[in-house]
């Protein structure tokens, strides 16, 4: 079986190094760097995403993330967002009354939680589409969710998983080959690295659209 490579994009994000430590657990070789060119090598792409939303869209710019996310998605080439990695793919993030742009692949605002408890820090069951590869053998597992953020629907041409903090909100999207996550599967035990092993599995079963050139994007 062929070992998929992964890159870890480096943007001054707080739990890079625990991310590449997951991916490692599921047989990958996985590579912390913002460079651009080994990322266009590798086979799929991890955004990991800890904070403020306007901070995480402005670690990415200055590694020229946001254009790079933008174009594997529309190239068709595999990135998983984590977290915060997973809000700043939609259109905008509210917080504490400021409002910031985000990657904008997806339709959709991200607010704070409308719930007696905020944030939500803690394990809470999803609910994910039958036809779902990301949560294949894991669509009513518990996962390991910190924040106190979040959107309250997903893409409508997408696959949502949804979980419940007192509101039902987005607990992860699949469309084509851009995945994100609101929980962490690198803090969800068993559950987690099932789902990574989940993904890294898809990096080497589809065509490797990866060595589209930049004239071809």
């Amino acid at each position: 079986m062929t070992t998929a490579t992964v890159a870890v994009l480096d943007y001054g994000s707080g739990n890079l190094h625990s991310a590449v430590r997951a991916l490692e657990r599921t047989g990958a070789r996985v590579a912390l760097t913002a460079d651009h060119s080994s990322i266009a090598e590798a086979d799929g792409l991890v955004v990991p995403g800890v904070g403020a939303f306007a901070s995480v869209m402005e670690g990415l710019a200055a590694v020229g993330g946001v254009d790079l996310v933008r174009r594997r998605h529309a190239a068709g080439q595999p990135t998983l967002g984590i977290c915060v990695g997973l809000q700043v793919l939609f259109s905008l993030g509210t917080e504490h009354g400021a409002h910031a742009d985000g990657v904008g692949l997806w339709p959709g605002e991200v607010a704070r939680l409308d719930a007696p408890v905020v944030p939500h820090m803690g394990w809470s069951r999803v609910r994910a589409p039958a036809e779902s590869r990301l949560f294949d053998g894991l669509r009513e597992e518990y996962f390991y969710f910190v924040h106190s953020f979040a959107a309250l629907s997903g893409p409508d041409h997408a696959l949502t998983t949804t979980a419940v903090h007192g509101v039902p909100f987005v607990a992860a999207v699949e469309d084509g080959a851009t995945c994100a996550t609101q929980f962490h599967p690198e803090k969800s035990g068993d559950a987690g690295r099932a789902l990574l092993t989940n993904w890294v599995r898809t990096l080497t079963t589809r065509p490797h659209d990866h060595l589209i050139s930049e004239e071809q994007q």
